[in-house]
């Protein structure tokens, strides 16, 4: 297992960017791992084993699933020609290629859609809005929990939502049957050791944290904190950006989804009626 001892201020203050935020009055190594989490986009080419993946699987198992329907799945992808027509069908991002492991995370009804066939019932809950809401955070909540158990093993992660972007063909690519859907990807692998990967700030609790009510207004100032504070981390890794500028112009239109604006077509396609 990874040595995570990280002391907590300095884990907090890379969270935060933020000299005042209190240090929690218990702290354990559980909490190292979360705090440090990071976005890992260049990898070496150690393998991650079967018995590793089987590892992350059983973390990912191990999430809260509603009413225990356990309605997600996940296909691992190593042949690194697969994973090239995957990239392709994301943007071309590089990470996907030169990650040992790519995982493709599915809601997933077709293995209850078959139960229910076996069995002579009627699926019709299936044809509503929240199938699609309950498979998604199924494989949310699977996901992330593989992801903790990755970084305590001191490998490192990164999300592809652009697994979104051409759905038809990751499914064509991956044989998905029909009733299952790719939701996002995930590279796993051990992070290049020649490079840094920083800890990127977020947003300060006052602006996601609220006491009883919610507070909008509130919130205008300390979006304009964050703004320089992660203004200044993205100087630092040579990147002139404005968050606000890049989070507005990334929800501008049905064009800047880069594809993603006919999901519910493609989840249609699936079998899926969200009604």
């Amino acid at each position: 297992m990874t040595d995570h001892s990280a002391d907590p201020d300095t884990v907090l203050f890379q969270r935060y960017r933020d000299p005042g935020f209190a240090r929690p009055a218990q702290w354990n190594a559980t909490l190292d791992v979360l705090m440090a989490h990071r976005s890992v986009r260049r990898f070496t080419d150690a393998p991650v084993s079967d018995e590793t993946l089987a590892t992350l699987v059983a973390a990912a198992q191990s999430a809260s699933t509603s009413s225990n329907l356990q309605l997600w799945s996940v296909v691992a992808v190593r042949d690194p020609a697969r994973k090239a027509r995957l990239a392709g069908f994301c943007g071309n991002q590089r990470h996907i290629v030169e990650a040992p492991l790519f995982l493709v995370w599915l809601a997933d009804f077709a293995r209850l859609r078959q139960l229910a066939e076996d069995h002579g019932k009627p699926l019709d809950g299936q044809d509503f809005l929240e199938a699609g809401v309950l498979g998604c955070v199924d494989a949310a909540l699977a996901a992330q929990n593989a992801v903790v158990a990755a970084e305590s093993l001191g490998l490192g992660t990164v999300y592809i939502g652009a697994i979104r972007n051409r759905p038809e063909d990751v499914v064509h690519e991956l044989a998905l049957p029909r009733y299952a859907m790719p939701v996002f990807g995930m590279c796993v692998g051990r992070p290049d050791p020649s490079l840094s990967f920083d800890v990127k700030p977020r947003l300060p609790q006052r602006a996601v944290l609220h006491h009883e009510t919610y507070d909008l207004p509130a919130q205008r100032e300390e979006v304009a904190r964050y703004e320089e504070r992660v203004n200044a981390f993205y100087g630092e890794q040579a990147m002139a950006e404005s968050w606000v500028a890049r989070v507005l112009a990334r929800m501008a239109s049905g064009q800047s989804l880069t594809g993603r604006h006919r999901l519910r077509e493609a989840w249609h396609n699936q079998g899926y009626e969200l009604k």
